[in-house]
């Protein structure tokens, strides 16, 4: 059993991080037990508890409103809604109808809902900062008269140089001065394949440091690395307030402005216009309030949108929050990343060419590459598994650094390799394959040697396959009206056409570092003005930020790129991107409908009002049944 300081603490804790949610919940909680005593003779009791659920839900849209009103000078929903209510409870207590009260408890209720909501919209931002901030390293192995020293990276300066050792992180941009090394830069660059560096090459920090010692100099402060200027494009990507939002910000405070004038005009002038008298002319602005309150129109849209995010998540599609779901059907031109979006991201053995023997050809290459911690040489033991092929592990196993791997198989020397490596230690090779081992390079393939006993057996071509599913969504997608389909890639540019003209894609951009991406996301939107992008890697977060909306591959995809994206495909389903838009843009429908209909209940209700033939319970009555309608309306999604 927990102490009660413990508790304490845990509860501060929950309190702290989730203090909207907690406000929400205890106020709908408050408006329950107020409306279940109301009439059992605890009418003391019951307005004390709704009381406090006016204090506690209403407190925070009270103070926006009230800090809007005194900076701005512009008064928006939120205190409207708080006047509608504070009118409802006012009046409840004047004609001792006190169920008008426990009406403004659920105004109230239904705005710290919405608060709870933004709130977690805007907290993505900082979680994708702190995911990018994990990938880069905090010390870095200066190199002082020969010797190594730890130090924090913040203290290198331009000119320092840096040890990087087999398998760790580049700690900040520099180019190399000692050493060669096959670079994993996947998480910059989104190639699919290590990229071999030797002297002279630029590295980036961040990136994973093969199987050979680097000696780097620093050329660029650790500030204006590649990673850093990737952690401030997402922050100002993210920051930027979208034309739709600002439409919307707009139209609520004029909305606010109007029914706030017209209250007052409808609470002052009858008597002198009309010959209303005063006590009629205060009941019938006080119906305004309450029937004027945008209620039914707020609902109009977030329970469709709500449920349509929910339907998207039975199909494997997390929508973060509902003005994506809206905007993804919006959609004119969709940016795919290529590595491990349109293909799977890992390198596999697609064909394979031997001389003789072709069984002895995948049991040598598995042999060697059984020893070796390279993409390439998994794929090849993986494909010599599937096959069934058994071998006898090699001994005396080298490896040469981006040029290939040697060793002793059944006493025999085996050589696996680039082209240049085996030759060199081969009698024999064939024109037929080096022929065949040029058109695979064309095709952007990366071509393996393997020789044995002194004699070429064969070439295996490996690389990163295409999705089964890719060609098929993409021809969907065009069928739903998208102008533009687009590859973005940091692989070169003949791989990028090969794989672009199998799938059917409109236009390809390859060889780009992040800041290239968004630059081609900035272009595509000037054009289309809405576009998606859909992406996996921490490359891809700057143009997912920037992209109207960003969809993300959820098993293969970078926490980064999770944390950044709009919208996440659970399974890497690329199909489900045609679900999605079309859910998108049943749910828009439904929005239409319920905003059409909520708009014309309100003027329904005012001219009632206004000509005298409407009462309080009844314009509850209508305000609440219109709400409710709505409501109902717009959770029919759920049924799918």
């Amino acid at each position: 059993m927990s102490s009660p300081s413990l508790s304490r603490s845990r509860w501060q804790a929950l309190l702290k991080e989730y203090p909207d949610a907690i406000a929400a919940g205890v106020c709908a909680v408050l408006v329950l037990i107020g409306w279940f005593t109301l009439d059992r003779g605890w009418l003391g009791f019951s307005l004390l508890i709704l009381a406090a659920a006016y204090v506690i839900g209403g407190y925070q849209n009270t103070l926006e409103g009230l800090g809007t009103l005194w900076r701005e000078k512009e008064l928006d929903v939120d205190l409207l809604m708080i006047v509608a209510a504070l009118g409802a409870a006012a009046l409840g207590l004047w004609r001792k109808e006190y169920y008008f009260i426990v009406d403004g408890g659920m105004l109230i209720l239904i705005f710290a809902i919405s608060g709870v909501l933004e709130g977690y919209a805007m907290s993505r931002t900082e979680r994708s900062i702190q995911g990018l901030m994990s990938l880069t390293s905090d010390t870095a192995r200066k190199l002082v008269d020969g010797q190594e020293r730890m130090v924090s990276v913040a203290e290198l300066q331009l000119g320092d140089r840096v040890l990087v050792k087999p398998g760790e992180l580049v700690p900040t941009d520099g180019t190399i001065v000692e050493g060669s090394s096959e670079l994993n830069q996947a998480p910059i660059t989104g190639e699919s394949m290590p990229v071999e560096k030797t002297v002279g090459d630029e590295v980036f920090a961040g990136t994973i440091n093969g199987n050979g010692a680097l000696k780097i100099q620093i050329d660029r402060s650790p500030e204006s690395s590649l990673i850093q200027r990737v952690i401030r494009l997402v922050e100002q990507a993210q920051t930027e307030t979208p034309p739709s939002q600002q439409f919307i910000e707009r139209f609520e405070r004029g909305y606010a402005k109007a029914i706030v004038l017209l209250g007052i005009l409808l609470g002052t002038l009858p008597p002198f216009l009309l010959g209303w008298t005063w006590e009629d002319t205060v009941y019938r602005a006080l119906i305004f309030l309450v029937v004027a309150s945008p209620c039914a129109l707020m609902a109009a849209t977030m329970p469709a949108l709500l449920s349509g995010i929910a339907n998207g998540a039975r199909h494997g599609i997390l929508f973060k929050n509902g003005a994506q779901l809206e905007a993804i059907g919006q959609v004119r031109a969709i940016a795919f990343d290529k590595t491990g979006t349109l293909t799977t991201g890992k390198p596999q053995v697609v064909q394979v060419m031997a001389i003789e023997h072709p069984d002895k050809l995948l049991q040598v290459a598995a042999a060697l590459e059984n020893m070796s911690e390279h993409p390439i040489g998994a794929a090849i033991v993986h494909a010599a598994q599937k096959q069934g092929r058994e071998w006898i592990e090699a001994v005396n196993v080298r490896s040469e650094p981006g040029r290939g791997i040697s060793g002793k198989v059944e006493g025999k020397i085996a050589v696996v390799g680039k082209a240049a490596f085996v030759q060199a230690q081969a009698a024999n090779c064939p024109e037929s394959l080096a022929k065949q081992s040029q058109k695979w390079e064309q095709e952007g393939k990366t071509v393996v040697w393997v020789a044995y006993d002194n004699n070429i057996l064969g070439i295996i071509a490996v690389a990163d396959t295409v999705r089964a599913t890719a060609a098929r969504s993409i021809r969907h997608l065009k069928r739903l009206g998208i102008d533009r389909i687009v590859m973005l890639t940091g692989d070169n540019q003949r791989t990028a056409e090969n794989i672009a003209q199998e799938i059917g894609i409109d236009g390809v951009y390859a060889e780009l570092l992040p800041e290239a991406k968004l630059e081609v996301i900035r272009q595509l939107q000037q054009q289309y003005q809405s576009v998606a992008m859909v992406g996996d890697g921490i490359n891809d977060a700057p143009a997912l930020a920037q992209a109207s909306v960003g969809i993300a591959m959820g098993i293969v995809g970078s926490d980064v790129a999770l944390e950044t994206a709009d919208v996440v495909l659970m399974a890497d389903r690329l199909e489900k991107l045609e679900y999605a838009i079309r859910l998108s843009r049943r749910s828009g429908q439904i929005v239409k409908q319920n905003i059409v209909f909520a708009l014309s209940f309100i003027l329904i209700l005012l001219v009632a009002n206004f000509t005298g033939n409407m009462t309080l319970p009844l314009g509850v009555l209508g305000h609440e049944g219109s709400t409710v309608l709505v409501i109902l309306n717009g959770l029919r999604l759920l049924k799918d």
